[in-house]
């Protein structure tokens, strides 16, 4: 008879072995697709041949330019095929020195990535967040839930530099501000990520911001440093205790596993040293409102003159080109 710890661990085999299959599947079904509409679309042409049909061209066309976006959405699935690029993503954000001025743009960029989320139908969960003192934001850290969601937003980390008229400058000068975006793949259960509590010191606290009577009476915000590597860790956003401290250990799981993939890609940096493109730094990306309206990507040249538009969260340019890019330098080494 099979006992209970053996049960659940051949169904927790069976799920790996399900999402395996899933994850194989997806991208055959994908391709069959676009072969089916392909064919279809040969038919089409065919068929105006024999009939003269020069009425059939603008379908013809505009079924061609749908295809068209098919195959390069798909393209860009297939480059998403490292261990961690369908787990969910967590995100933080740090403004640089600057005060207001880059606390406010923190926000700015926390809007815009909530809007980015949105509109691809990813749900998000705020995991901390500490509020400026006039405006703005000076930390932040949330999880974005879905499919891809670490393969697309890892783009994004980097430094992301601000020029314009700042709204709190009497004088209405121009200003330059910058802040940091971190991301990190949310770690699965079935990631060995081994912690010794020996090497955790574990803070309550406070929690600040809005919250009313409770944020004066319990402790209930949590800070976790991990001694060896000086990671901090915190999360303030739930009442509860408990959910904090789970969160936060989430969020240290997660990077302790970063920090052993960017080990890795160390090593393998100094192996392909000579494919290393020295266009690709850490000031990722420029916004311009002032003098002119731009903003652009530093690594891939791709830029864009609708600013407002990039604000709203449409980022999809900039990901897809980051990606195309990587691939072009042999730089696909991502969670090795």
């Amino acid at each position: 008879m099979m006992d209970a710890q053996s049960f659940w661990d051949d169904a927790a085999s069976a799920q790996v072995l399900m999402k395996e299959k899933t994850s194989l599947e997806s991208p055959i079904a994908t391709w069959r697709s676009l072969e089916k509409s392909l064919e279809d679309i040969k038919v089409m042409v065919e068929l105006s041949a024999e009939d003269d049909g020069a009425e059939f061209l603008p379908d013809i066309l505009n079924d061609l330019k749908g295809l068209a976006g098919r195959v390069d959405a798909a393209e860009i699935e297939v480059m998403l095929s490292g261990p961690t690029d369908r787990n969910n993503a967590l995100l933080t954000i740090h403004p640089g020195a600057g005060g207001t001025e880059s606390q406010d743009w923190a926000e700015m960029l926390m809007r815009m990535y909530l809007r980015w989320a949105e509109r691809r139908g990813y749900k998000t969960e705020l995991i901390d967040h500490l509020p400026g003192d006039e405006a703005g934001i000076k930390s932040v850290t949330f999880e974005v839930n879905g499919v891809n969601a670490y393969g697309y937003l890892k783009s994004e980390a980097g430094v992301h530099r601000l020029v314009r008229i700042s709204p709190f400058d009497a004088n209405k000068r121009r200003h330059t501000s910058f802040a940091s975006v971190f991301v990190y793949p949310e770690v699965e259960d079935d990631v060995v990520i081994d912690i010794d509590e020996k090497d955790l010191r574990i803070d309550t606290y406070r929690a600040s911001g809005a919250g009313g009577q409770h944020v004066n009476k319990t402790s209930s915000a949590i800070r976790i440093t991990h001694i060896p590597t000086n990671i901090v860790v915190q999360c303030q956003d739930e009442r509860s205790q408990l959910k904090n401290k789970n969160k936060a250990f989430k969020v240290l799981r997660s990077r302790l596993y970063d920090l052993e993939v960017k080990k890795k890609e160390a090593e393998m940096d100094k192996v392909n040293a000579e494919k290393k493109d020295i266009a690709w730094g850490s000031q990722i990306r420029s916004y311009v409102f002032m003098p002119y309206q731009m903003v652009k990507d530093h690594r891939t040249g791709h830029e864009v003159g609708n600013i407002t538009s990039v604000m709203d969260g449409d980022l999809d340019g900039f990901i897809e080109a980051y990606l195309l890019g990587r691939r072009a330098n042999g730089n696909e080494k991502d969670d090795l």
